[in-house]
């Protein structure tokens, strides 16, 4: 991740819109940061799907569900939400629209609402 604190004096409006992931990462690295942050067993299974040709990373099968691909969209993130996993985590920057974000709560309260969410 990126350094991304500043003092309120030395931030700008444009700042606040930027993508907080250094941009030399892969998917992978975001993924490997994720379970490691969650106390996810690096020596876990991964699997990997497509799911409305983004793709989906599954760990211990639905225990983490990631996806950190760019355009993501309100049938994506349904077809995920179904899939009932206990964390889901994507970037910020993912989501194909204000509204897709904007919905994405209601989303998964709806399919699946005990999942733990967490943009990046």
């Amino acid at each position: 991740m990126q350094d991304v604190y500043y003092s309120p004096e030395n931030v700008h409006k444009q700042d606040l819109f930027q993508d907080n992931v250094k941009p030399d990462r892969t998917a992978e690295d975001l993924l490997f940061q994720v379970m490691l942050d969650l106390g996810v067993q690096l020596s876990s299974k991964i699997k990997t799907k497509k799911v409305n040709e983004k793709t989906v990373y599954f760990v211990n099968d639905n225990y983490l569900v990631a996806c950190f691909d760019q355009d993501i969209t309100e049938e994506t993130i349904t077809q995920i939400a179904k899939e009932k996993p206990y964390y889901f985590v994507m970037r910020d920057s993912g989501f194909a629209s204000d509204s897709v974000a904007t919905n994405f709560e209601q989303i998964f309260t709806t399919y699946s609402a005990d999942t733990v969410r967490k943009v990046l």
